[in-house]
């Protein structure tokens, strides 16, 4: 093997992510008619721990059509069930984790038609997961004046976290994206905090409906910028804060959590 193909090789071998650990569904709750709230609990959750909010965590369903979990296997770049398939595997915010419960409350938009979706709604306490992680979250400058944190449904979760722990005394400028009124809900309250609920029209592209409310907001100097949706849309984001108001790349945190028309994520669809 020469030297390119060893880089190749190299190439394609990742880094195994943190184990699955084994859990069970312990309770459900519909927050709103789009959202369920899925808390997850078992022995194996000892000593995971998130540190920074709006971190992420892997959750593995069973298959489609089946009733058992099966726990799949790294090869180097992805995780395989036995028979050589991929597991259905989806990414959301571990909204809630209690170390002495041993539990875990991941947040799942209701939009038809993605296997995570159809678990949520179908789920019933007793019914196998695993959970991995968690991932990177985000890191607050707690010196910082000023905050702007923007997503669809995908991304409330996360905000709500962001919510919680943002400086008291910052200002935080919030729009969430939602394709129907019903999907608003009471977020974390904080001193500075204006929200704004942006409803996406009919015939719009998802992300269309916060994306156009950012680039018509008024940005202060010195503003750190969280954003997450859908990719296509979180894209225009970059190119709006990088490209058309300067925004150091170092001051924003933008995540593409979904892809229109692809099964995966945190979006599922």
């Amino acid at each position: 093997m020469n030297g390119s193909d060893e880089r190749r090789v190299a190439a394609r071998i990742r880094r195994e992510p943190p184990q699955f650990r084994r859990v069970a569904v312990e309770g459900i709750e519909r927050v709103s008619p789009r959202l369920v709230r899925v808390t997850l609990g078992g022995a194996e959750l000892e000593g995971l721990t998130v540190a920074q909010p709006a971190a992420s965590v892997r959750l593995l369903l069973p298959s489609p059509g089946a009733n058992e979990l099966v726990m799949p296997a790294w090869n180097g770049n992805e995780f395989l069930l036995p028979d050589g398939t991929r597991p259905a595997i989806r990414t959301f915010t571990p909204r809630r984790v209690d170390p002495e419960a041993l539990e875990l409350d991941v947040e799942i938009v209701l939009h038809g038609g993605g296997v995570a979706a159809g678990w949520a709604e179908a789920a019933e306490v007793g019914a196998p997961a695993a959970v991995s992680g968690p991932g990177r979250g985000y890191s607050i400058e707690r010196d910082t004046p000023a905050f702007l944190l923007a997503g669809d449904e995908t991304a409330i979760p996360a905000i709500s976290q962001l919510l919680e722990t943002l400086p008291a005394e910052a200002t935080v400028q919030v729009y969430v994206e939602v394709v129907e009124a019903s999907a608003r809900i009471a977020l974390p309250g904080h001193p500075q905090a204006a929200v704004e609920w942006c409803q996406l029209a009919p015939a719009a592209e998802p992300g269309d409906a916060f994306t156009a409310a950012v680039r018509t907001a008024e940005v202060p100097p010195d503003t750190r910028v969280w954003a997450a949706g859908e990719a296509a849309a979180v894209q225009r984001l970059r190119r709006h804060f990088f490209e058309e108001r300067g925004l150091p790349r170092s001051w924003a945190s933008i995540r593409g959590y979904w892809k229109r028309g692809r099964a995966g994520d945190a979006g599922d669809d």
